[in-house]
């Protein structure tokens, strides 16, 4: 089902505050730096802060598992008990992500890249 966790986004509530602790944390600058994400790559692991993300639920950091087909895969997981929290969306580009819980509340994200 999954290819890999390749990418963990953190909920921030004050990005401003938070990028300069990554960035130093990460020793890199960020290739995206917008009010609505900044991301980082370091050796192939993308590492975002997201200030939207507490707003949608999201208490810690999330990592992403990659998928071939998210809404298969998305369907699996409910078949065996888990929930949507956040159904599969466009975040730019044909990029889609959604969150799921298991049964005990732990978030899942699944993220499926543009063009598979």
């Amino acid at each position: 089902m999954s290819t890999s966790v390749t990418t963990i986004v953190y909920p921030v509530d004050d990005l401003d505050a938070t990028k300069p602790i990554f960035t130093a944390l990460l020793g890199a600058e960020p290739h995206t730096d917008e009010s609505y994400y900044v991301g980082y790559t370091v050796r192939g692991q993308e590492v975002a802060l997201d200030p939207n993300g507490q707003g949608q639920g999201l208490s810690g950091p999330l990592p992403y598992w990659h998928v071939e087909d998210i809404d298969a895969s998305t369907k699996s997981l409910v078949d065996l008990g888990a929930a949507v929290a956040l159904p599969a969306r466009d975040v730019g580009g044909g990029k889609l992500l959604a969150v799921l819980t298991d049964p005990t509340g732990n978030h899942i994200g699944l993220i499926q890249e543009p063009g598979t």
